[in-house]
């Protein structure tokens, strides 16, 4: 069991570098596709660059709770290494173009490298030691990284985490297609997560879904 489980970090290390790499491309490739938006780089911000690491390993999870559902601690140890590699990727970056002053695209490179592996090799060291897990929080934590992911891909904060650094420009904005795909992800949402926009829609004395139109109408209006 435990070269078997070793030897599916290995491969999800590799994948996750492999197919990271090309999310950094699918958006352009698909002629600005606004699905391929939702999981690919769609701007050279440090933001966008979290999702290389993410959605790819989120795959690897899947697939790979396929073969290791008797492992108690499974999902606990794939969120807290997903959080490793994005933690490790913003902590690196910030402190090295921090004291450079710029950042350097092979060292970029060569980090996203490291973040996979740390994020691979902490799931492994969980995993082999059986931690105690509360399966709730690791599925709350990986809806909730999903949903900011797809989220301000459509309107994202104007700070510098989300700033594209070549043309200062902030997600995909003032288009009504993304807005509408947003609309139906919080529908999804409220499946998965009812309390969240249920509690917000209560204290606005509105029906989740009424709320969640009026979110989309005025967004949408707002940029006509």
């Amino acid at each position: 069991m435990n070269n078997i489980l070793k030897n599916f970090h290995i491969v999800s290390a590799i994948f996750v570098m492999v197919l990271g790499t090309i999310l950094h491309f699918t958006y352009d490739w698909s002629g600005k596709n606004s699905f391929v938006a939702l999981f690919s780089a769609i701007n050279e911000s440090t933001w966008e660059h979290l999702k290389l690491i993410f959605f790819p390993m989120l795959l690897t999870s899947i697939l790979g709770y396929i073969f290791f559902k008797s492992v108690n601690c499974y999902w606990c140890a794939r969120a807290i290494g997903m959080l490793v590699s994005l933690t490790f990727t913003l902590a690196f970056f910030y402190t090295y173009s921090g004291v450079l002053g710029k950042n350097i695209a092979i060292i970029d490179i060569i980090s996203f490298f490291i973040s996979v592996i740390l994020g691979e090799l902490t799931s492994y060291i969980l995993m082999n030691n059986n931690i105690p897990c509360n399966k709730s929080f690791a599925f709350l934590f990986i809806v909730s990284i999903a949903s900011l992911f797809v989220l301000f891909t459509f309107n994202p904060p104007n700070i510098g985490l989300f700033k594209d650094p070549i043309d200062g420009s902030y997600g995909i904005k003032n288009n009504s297609r993304l807005y509408f795909l947003e609309f139906c992800f919080l529908n999804f949402l409220d499946l998965i997560l009812p309390g969240i926009y249920k509690s917000i829609s209560i204290t606005l004395f509105l029906n989740p879904f009424i709320f969640k139109f009026s979110l989309f109408f005025v967004r949408y209006v707002n940029n006509i």
